[in-house]
């Protein structure tokens, strides 16, 4: 004993060339009750514009990491970005500092959501920033190419690693079988053949063929499958807290997950929903034990980590709403009841959470044994020794300016943006000449592009009726929600507004008219087939990349990875878990034309 009471620390667990089980008992000997509780919580971490500490995060009500970590917590989500990602990894750095000030030294395990496409939405994935710009998976999808999507994976890989982010709280390998629901941006589409190939790929590209100091843990979601929502409403909130499975098709759900294991992968995340009709218990993923334990450990040998989704324990508000605890099926539970339940269930971790002292209090008072703690604690120190974490907590500044968004990177990324693009229709003009490729020269009107851009391409003239062609980039429509955090998900009707639909069929009986419409979801395309001179769709791109492909600099090799809908009363007739179920698709999954 030191002078003080403290325990002495035993350094052998800090021995790189010690086995790594000898290395996880030898820590575990010495933590204590408050240490190993500490490694329960996942919560949330932002970086300054600078790259410094915040102290605080009013927006999501989040105590600053440096407090968060002297209360024993080691797992971060980053929110946000810094300027670039010199100030990221400066950023982690401090952090790793802050760790190793900590009686164990245990290092800090960085996470975040995908932040390589054009999505901005906090709960869900964030902006490229300084990092390279991809499609968004839905597009690596279009492209239906696993080695595209292991490039990709690795690229990220490195991009993370250099910046010190060493979990990717992603791929969604979800199915997107109801085609109103607003997170299919982010899966690979509705065929669990295609997705389970490219989940695998993804898996690969981060971890490599073993979890190891290179790598970056992939966490897979959302087990065991959050794609059939009730009425495509996502359970982020309580009226999408239903998953649904009117064609008795649970298991189809299930087939990616399987691949995922096949290629390793280290992390699983439940969803939010609770599933109703089904032989499992109507309460959410997470707190369901049924499914964590006896579907995902026992049945298929699951032994890595299991991270709830965000915020199932605690009510809080976000952006100065109240936002209530995703406690779906078991919302008449206390904070307490809700964590001994998860526990119950087998998770390890809680994501978005951070009392530590609820949880020292259900071991202290007997109500759940400190065995219990242990199992969970061996397999999240495993990670982190594996990961290298302890053996090399740091990273070089430097470096991570140089990697991260490198020119050779950023060029990949564009290359699968323009490969993405799908080709739905190319009417001939009265030539018999096809509209795509756009000859360059032409005159054209321009909406929703840049125009300065555009005038590298052709002249670009204000009023379309003396242009040889109109070039429109639009988005799939959805029904605005009034929440804040609501509004960022873009659910409901997938019928374009009465008014946009005659603003669009004016302009195109003036003008040819070449329709550019960003896919999030599967829009109703039917009015406009017949109006517009030609319709291509992307799944996130730059104004550059969309002129290179319609002016055929480059080629767009796309195929849907999904159907398109005639009708929303077909939609609506479609049972929500069954992939390729409405009627009569104006569009079916594999579509895509070529111009070459």
């Amino acid at each position: 004993m030191s002078s003080d009471s403290t325990p002495v620390v035993d350094p052998t667990y800090l021995d790189a060339s010690l086995p790594v089980d000898e290395r996880i008992a030898n820590l575990l000997g010495q933590m204590t009750l408050e240490e190993k509780a500490g490694l329960f919580f996942h919560t949330v971490a932002v970086p300054g514009q600078d790259g410094a500490v915040v102290e605080d995060d009013p927006v999501f009500g989040m105590t600053s990491v440096t407090e968060l970590i002297a209360a024993g917590l080691n797992h971060f989500n980053l929110l946000g970005s810094a300027p670039d990602a010199r100030a990221m990894a400066a950023w982690h750095n401090t952090v790793q500092r802050a760790a190793a000030e900590t009686r164990l030294g245990i290092p800090v395990t960085i996470s975040t959501d995908p932040r390589h496409a054009f999505s901005d939405n906090p709960a869900a994935a964030m902006m490229a920033g300084p990092f390279s710009q991809w499609p968004e998976p839905l597009g690596l999808a279009a492209i239906g190419d696993p080695d595209t999507v292991e490039r990709f994976a690795d690229i990220a890989r490195q991009e993370y690693t250099a910046v010190g982010i060493r979990v990717a709280l992603h791929p969604q390998i979800d199915l997107a079988t109801e085609p109103r629901w607003s997170r299919q941006n982010h899966c690979f589409g509705e065929d669990a053949d295609l997705t389970s190939r490219l989940g695998a790929a993804y898996v690969r590209g981060f971890q490599g063929g073993a979890l190891g100091t290179e790598s970056v843990s992939a966490m897979a979601k959302h087990f065991p499958g959050g794609g059939p929502q009730k009425d495509g409403e996502d359970p982020h909130f309580a009226h999408g807290r239903e998953q649904v499975y009117p064609g008795d098709n649970f298991d189809y759900h299930l087939k990616p997950f399987e691949a995922a294991f096949e290629a390793g992968v280290s992390q699983i995340m439940p969803y939010y929903g609770m599933p109703v009709g089904t032989e499992y218990e109507e309460v959410g993923f997470s707190f369901n034990k049924s499914v964590v334990t006896r579907l995902l450990r026992d049945r298929y040998g699951f032994d890595g980590i299991v991270c709830t989704d965000w915020g199932l324990i605690t009510d809080r508000e976000v952006f100065g709403q109240p936002f209530p605890a995703r406690a779906w099926g078991v919302e008449h539970l206390n904070e307490r009841e809700r964590m001994l339940r998860l526990l119950d269930a087998g998770v390890d971790q809680f994501g978005g959470e951070q009392n530590v002292g609820m949880l020292v209090e259900l071991v202290r008072s007997g109500t759940v044994d400190e065995q219990r703690l242990d199992i969970s604690a061996r397999r999240i120190l495993r990670e982190k020794f594996v990961l290298g974490l302890f053996d090399h907590p740091y990273v070089d500044e430097g470096r991570a300016e140089r990697a991260v968004g490198s020119a050779e990177f950023r060029a990949a990324g564009a290359a699968a943006q323009r490969a993405a693009f799908t080709v739905l229709t190319n009417r001939q003009d009265a030539q018999g000449t096809p509209v795509l490729p756009l000859a360059r020269g032409s005159r054209i009107h321009v909406r929703g592009i840049d125009p300065e851009l555009a005038a590298t391409y052709g002249t670009v003239v204000d009023d379309p009726a003396s242009a040889d062609v109109a070039i429109v980039r639009i988005a799939a429509p959805f029904e605005p929600r009034t929440d804040i955090l609501e509004s960022m998900f873009h659910s409901g009707s997938l019928d374009f507004p009465a008014e946009q639909l005659d603003e669009l069929r004016t302009l195109a009986r003036t003008v040819p008219t070449v329709l550019d419409i960003y896919l999030e979801r599967p829009a109703v395309l039917t009015p406009l087939v017949d109006e517009a001179a030609a319709i291509v769709v992307d799944f996130g791109a730059d104004d550059k990349a969309a002129l290179d492909v319609l002016f055929g600099i480059a080629e767009p090799r796309g195929a849907l990875p999904m159907d398109l809908p005639r009708s929303m009363d077909a939609v609506l007739a479609s049972r929500s878990d069954v992939p390729f179920d409405t009627a009569d698709p104006l569009f079916r999954f594999g579509h895509g034309l070529r111009l070459r």
